[in-house]
Formats: structure tokens, C-alpha cells, sequence
């Protein structure tokens, strides 16, 4: 085992939870907002089981997952845009449990979790299928363009998994109204896949070819 990858992994895991907390159950102003401990089991129980398979089976996949440091400006904004929507749509649904100001009924909380776990599920999928799914848009020395299982169906199942999971969570939450902010997600994420198929048509050998052949970026017949 890698004992300096799995620190790293350990450190930001626990920065990401205590983060977490401190957005939602601050501005909650108690820490027994219930849908914020939801959400926390919901995204870190996962991800730490996902973690600890990729440091056992796929320690490098792991690696490039942990690198955050895009090097496009482009990038570097889809970055900075996801981080303050995150930010202020956390905060806000903490103020919303504080001050009541909507409620949502707890049926579709429940079914928001269930499709949180679900696009999680394809999360990890993708995770399997793809060893070059690193966290910045880059291309590998000797990459391929993977074009089977759910590649053969949109381009970017990945980024179709996160749309689900991004926007169930302020449903978990509890909040319309980070809901409404994080409806800006599908567009962030968009520009994103525009600049990085830019640049992988320019860099990765066939991928213009698989254009043509998977015409659909994230949902069959529709985008």
C-alpha cells in the first residue's frame, strides 16, 4: 500500500466532511438538522468504501482522482463556479432549516436519496470502467478513447452521474431554494464538456470518430 496516497486520501476525506458540516450545520445554527446528516451519510459512507476499493485495486486511478489543480483557465472557472454554488447552496439550505423558510415534503426526500444512491452506483460504475477518468481535464501518454458499456451510450456518463447526485442534494436537504441555485450545474458542467472535447479532439486519436458514433453527451436522445 501506498502510505503516502492513503494519507492523502484520509486528509482530504476528513477536510470534506468537516467542511461539509461546518456549511450546513452552522448556518443551521444546530446540529440536529437531520436532512444535513442525510446527506452526510448519503455522500461520505460511499465514497469512503469507493476510496478504499481504488486504493486496494486501482491506486493510480485513486491518485488522479485526488488532483484537483486544473491547468485550463476554462477549467479553472467550471471549477471555481461548481465550488460557490456548493458554498452558497449549502449555507442557504442550512438558513432554510433555521428559518423555515420552505419546506419540502419528506416523501420526496426519500426519493431524492434513493436517486442520489442510484446515480452514485453509476458513479462508481463509470469509476470501473474507465481507469483514465482523472479529476482534470487531461490526456494520458498512450490513452484510448473508451467507447463500450456506458461510453457506448453518452460520451460523459460520469458527468451524468453528478447531475443526478448534485441535484437530488438540496432535495435531501430540505431546500427549494438551493435547488433553484444548483440548477446552474447542468450548465457549468456543460461548458466544461465543450472545452474538454475541444481539447480531446485536438489530443486523443479517435475521439472525433466516437463523436460520430455516440451522438448523445449525457442522456440518450436528448443532449
Amino acid at each position: 500500500m501506498n502510505i503516502k496516497l492513503f494519507f492523502q486520501a484520509i486528509i482530504k476525506f476528513i477536510l470534506g466532511i468537516l467542511i461539509t458540516g461546518i456549511l450546513l450545520f452552522v448556518p443551521a445554527n444546530t446540529i440536529n438538522y437531520w436532512n444535513g446528516w442525510l446527506l452526510m451519510v448519503l455522500l461520505f459512507v460511499p465514497m469512503f468504501i469507493v476510496g478504499i476499493i481504488m486504493m486496494i485495486k486501482s491506486p493510480e486511478l485513486l491518485r488522479k482522482r485526488l488532483n484537483v489543480k486544473e491547468k485550463e483557465n476554462k477549467q479553472k472557472q467550471v471549477v471555481l463556479l461548481s465550488g460557490l454554488m456548493f458554498l452558497i447552496g449549502f449555507v442557504i439550505a442550512g438558513l432554510n432549516y433555521r428559518y423555515v423558510w420552505t419546506t419540502i415534503p419528506n416523501y420526496i426526500v426519500t426519493i431524492s436519496s434513493v436517486i442520489f444512491i442510484i446515480a452514485y452506483i453509476i458513479y462508481a460504475e463509470v469509476l470501473r470502467e474507465n481507469a483514465y477518468l482523472s479529476r482534470t481535464v487531461e490526456v494520458e501518454e498512450n490513452q484510448k478513447v473508451i467507447d463500450t458499456k456506458m461510453y457506448g451510450i453518452v460520451r460523459h456518463p460520469m458527468y451524468a452521474a453528478t447531475v443526478l447526485m448534485f441535484l437530488s442534494m438540496p432535495l435531501i436537504l430540505g431546500s427549494i431554494i438551493s435547488f433553484v441555485i444548483f440548477l446552474v450545474y447542468p450548465f457549468i458542467i456543460n461548458k466544461r464538456i465543450e472545452n474538454e472535447e475541444e481539447m480531446l479532439e485536438k489530443e486523443l486519436v479517435g475521439y472525433s470518430d466516437y463523436k460520430k458514433k455516440v451522438k448523445y453527451k449525457m442522456i440518450p436522445f436528448i443532449w
